[in-house]
């Protein structure tokens, strides 16, 4: 008792010294933890830092980009340079007043000369940047109107070289062509100039004003080309071709020449925009220097947040020497209390030895034993056992006299068991031989059924076969109708053919006559020019040679004429050969619509059989179904009686083991002994 009043204030100082120990870890824990969040929620910062300020240098060259690519005309460039200004603008104001969306702060104190000096270039870089985005209209206009003038221009050179090649053929003044050749050049200054605008170098203001005087003369020629202009000493073309020229020029130069005050007045707006192009050019690669310098300063202040981390080096080595405390007072807890717990194992090992000493002969089945109860942790172990010997000896009285009247039941109910297993199996035996012969009149059901599908798939095919048949006598007959239509058109044009031949030979035997009555004037001439003597003889040899051809022209008709001859009598015999051919697809076809009408009375008569035969399979198949259905009905009946008469067998089996096992149960308690009020019962049974 000394002990345990002793162990009590060792344990309530050993337990208050644990729990100290375990706030100060709690704390140093604690403290470590918003030590190194607070480091991690800084290199968060300083990544977006870092980040924001590479991508100002992206952005930077992007913007320089967008703007020389904005200037020359390129219209997604200018939403390409918005982005990028917006973009730029809205990273650089997280840099300076932080971002609310992440809780990003405004860049440290440390980083500011960095930061004016990107502030000062960019507020430069944006207001040229601006100035480009708000002549976006112009530029685009301007560069539209450019593009259009480098397609008219060139059809207007086109049109005045074919101008000066109708005026060279017309054998027009040498003035009026060398004005509509220089048209020709002044028209290639003219795009030129424009491009030259465009441009935006030193001499575009210049390329302008020549723009306006180039046009303005190029108009004034091209209306005194058309209606005269004495002034500029321009005579009026007359020719009609070249005149029709002029009018198509100078419809493509009013494009031109409404365009010139256009070009005049938005080349200024495009010269600022040139020239903000170039000072962006110039103050990216400065402001790309200068965000570079902006990216290595966060770098460094990154850098130096390293020193930060000792002390939670500290705040850990102070956590980790608290559990180390914790671990030395629970070690010597933990011994003071196995001491404890080995003297209290030996006294309870004693009073258990005692227990066991007086249960030891109800291992045996004495069932008088009685254990005695103490103050020992074995006093509540010996009244429990005593408790059960006491409903022990109560079960085995029951089990004595309970044994004894399931033996008696046992008998009368296994020769039951017995004769309903016997009127089982005859009941089986019945119900196979009524499922077999059922099974017998299935199958032949099956076999008609079967033969009767065969013979409705024979059918049908008769049927696809007839109407097959009927289709190709229908597509045949339709086919000798085209034949038959074809030699009817074939005959006509052999009948044309044939007086065509006919108007030939007429024309054959006018050439003749003609070539006749020419070889008589021919010999009238050569008389005529044998009379005139010397004078005549050129026109003699005339005469000889005109004879000459009338008789070549007088042979060569009498071989057309024999031709043609020869073609009529070929065209003859082809319009009797074609009747003929015609008569003959004629009967053919009628003989194929007589085959149709048979094929039709054929199909008519399969279809009507495979109807027949269709019905007798649908009925043998119905019986087959009816015969199938009542088979497994008897199969199941079948089954069902079987499993009845196994289960009959089971039960008297089952019967029989439950006499064995009441048989086993009254041996089995036979071996406890009861107290003298309880051995009577015990006996009889």
């Amino acid at each position: 008792m000394t002990k345990a009043k002793t162990a009590k204030p060792e344990a309530s100082r050993s337990r208050s010294q644990i729990i100290a120990l375990f706030i100060a870890l709690i704390v140093f824990i604690m403290l470590l933890f918003a030590h190194f969040a607070y480091l991690n929620t800084q290199a968060t910062y300083d990544k977006q830092y870092i980040g924001h300020a590479g991508e100002l240098r992206v952005l930077s060259q992007r913007i320089a980009k967008n703007a020389t690519e904005a200037a020359a005309g390129k219209a997604a460039a200018f939403k390409l340079l918005s982005d990028a200004r917006n973009d730029f603008a809205r990273r650089w104001g997280y840099l300076k007043n932080g971002d609310p969306s992440t809780g990003l702060p405004p860049a440290p104190s440390t980083v500011r000369p960095e930061m004016r000096a990107v502030q000062l270039d960019w507020e430069r870089l944006l207001k040229n940047t601006d100035t480009i985005l708000a002549s976006e209209q112009t530029v685009l206009s301007l560069h539209q109107v450019a593009a259009t003038l480098a397609e008219t221009v060139p059809q207007l050179q086109v049109e005045y070289e074919k101008v000066v090649e109708i005026l060279l053929l017309r054998g027009a003044p040498a003035a009026q062509v060398a004005m509509a050749q220089r048209q020709t050049l002044l028209a290639e200054r003219i795009l030129g100039a424009v491009n030259t605008v465009l441009s935006g170098d030193e001499n575009s203001q210049q390329a302008a004003d020549a723009f306006g005087r180039d046009a303005a003369r190029f108009g004034q020629v091209l209306t005194g080309m058309l209606h005269g202009n004495p002034a500029l000493k321009v005579s009026q073309v007359e020719d009609r071709d070249a005149r029709a020229r002029l009018i198509e020029i100078s419809e493509l130069f009013q494009f031109v020449s409404g365009s010139v005050d256009e070009i005049l007045e938005t080349s200024p707006e495009l010269f600022k925009v040139r020239e903000s192009a170039s000072n962006i050019f110039t103050l990216s690669q400065t402001l790309l220097d200068e965000a570079s310098l902006l990216a290595t300063g966060f770098e460094n202040l990154a850098g130096g947040r390293n020193t930060d981390t000792i002390g939670g080096y500290v705040l850990g080595l102070a956590a980790l020497m608290s559990i180390i405390l914790i671990g030395l007072v629970m070690v010597r807890e933990t011994n003071r209390q196995l001491r404890e717990t080995a003297e209290k194992n030996e006294r309870n090992q004693t009073a258990i030895m005692r227990l066991l000493d007086e249960i030891e002969d109800l291992a045996d089945g004495d069932l008088t034993v009685t254990a005695t109860v103490t103050e020992d942790f074995t006093g509540t172990i010996a009244d429990s056992i005593n408790y059960s010997v006491d409903q022990l000896r109560d079960l085995v009285a029951t089990i004595n006299l309970t044994a004894g009247q399931v033996a008696a039941a046992v008998q009368e109910t296994q020769a039951t068991a017995m004769r309903l297993a016997q009127a089982s199996e005859h009941q089986a035996q019945q119900i196979a031989e009524a499922s077999t012969a059922i099974n017998d009149m299935a199958e032949s059901i099956d076999q008609v059924s079967a033969n009767a599908a065969e013979s409705s798939a024979v059918a049908e095919r008769s049927v696809e076969i007839a109407n097959k048949g009927n289709e190709v006598v229908h597509n045949t007959i339709h086919g000798m109708d085209n034949i038959r239509e074809q030699i009817q058109d074939t005959a006509k044009r052999i009948k044309r053919l044939g007086e065509s031949s006919q108007e030939i030979g007429d024309i054959v035997s006018l050439i003749d006559d003609i070539a006749d009555q020419t070889n008589i004037l021919a010999l009238n001439a050569a008389i005529q020019a044998s009379m005139a003597g010397d004078a005549g003889r050129g026109f003699a040899v005339v005469a000889d040679e005109v004879q000459r051809l009338a008789e070549r022209s007088s042979a060569a008709t009498r071989q057309i004429e024999t031709l043609v001859r020869a073609i009529q009598a070929d065209t003859n015999e082809a319009v009797i050969s074609m009747e003929q051919t015609t008569t003959e697809v004629v009967r053919g076809a009628r003989l194929a619509q007589d085959a149709g009408v048979a094929l039709e009375e054929i199909e008519g008569v399969s279809k009507t059989l495979a109807a027949l035969i269709q019905s007798i399979s649908n009925a043998a198949q119905q019986q087959t179904s009816s015969a199938g259905q009542i088979s497994l009905t008897m199969n199941v009946i079948q089954q069902i009686t079987t499993q009845t008469s196994s289960g009959s067998t089971a039960t008297a089996e089952s019967i029989g083991n439950l006499a064995k096992m009441a048989s086993q149960l009254r041996r089995s308690v036979s071996g406890f002994t009861l107290p003298a009020t309880r051995t009577q019962p015990a006996d009889k049974v």
